[in-house]
């Protein structure tokens, strides 16, 4: 492809409303969840929030979440420093908004793009992601939290009588 070819090509990619995203919604509205969508009150601003369940969904492309393993995840043979530079900072990102999110309450599916891509698996895995989403929720989460506090300037590092 040329230049011009590329950045053309690029350029229609959508973000929102994508493919794998309307079968996803319209599966999960068919069973009865209701959710909002794209919230940009949330940490990566979720594909689909269902708050009644605090689970949060996100549909992630292959070649742009950088899903290791799979047929669809080649990086560009041009400019391949900019594709792996640009895909480990998406792969960060998402990690980042993961934690943020678990940290604050929230269940943190992922889905792939090429799960739901062939209709023969596609039932499989959508009714697995609904029995995930309506699976009882621990919110009570604890995590263990050790903190050291350092000696104050003017306490002695030893133990008092061990001189």
């Amino acid at each position: 492809m040329t230049p011009e070819q590329r950045s053309r090509c690029m350029a229609a990619i959508k973000g929102k409303d994508t493919k794998p995203e309307m079968i996803v919604r319209k599966y999960l509205f068919s069973r009865g969840l209701r959710y909002r969508v794209n919230n940009r009150k949330l940490p990566g601003s979720p594909d689909i929030v269902l708050k009644k369940y605090r689970t949060v969904v996100f549909i992630d492309g292959c070649f742009w979440h950088g899903h290791e393993g799979c047929s669809h995840f080649r990086l560009p043979k041009s400019n391949v420093d900019f594709w792996k530079h640009k895909i480990a900072m998406n792969m960060a990102r998402d990690y980042a908004n993961t934690v943020d999110l678990e940290l604050a309450g929230w269940r943190v599916i992922r889905v792939w793009e090429c799960e739901i891509r062939p209709k023969a698996t596609r039932e499989a895995i959508l009714s697995n992601l609904y029995s995930r989403i309506t699976a009882p929720h621990n919110a009570e989460i604890h995590y263990p939290c050790v903190i050291e506090t350092p000696p104050a300037a003017a306490e002695p590092t030893t133990p008092y009588g061990e001189e």
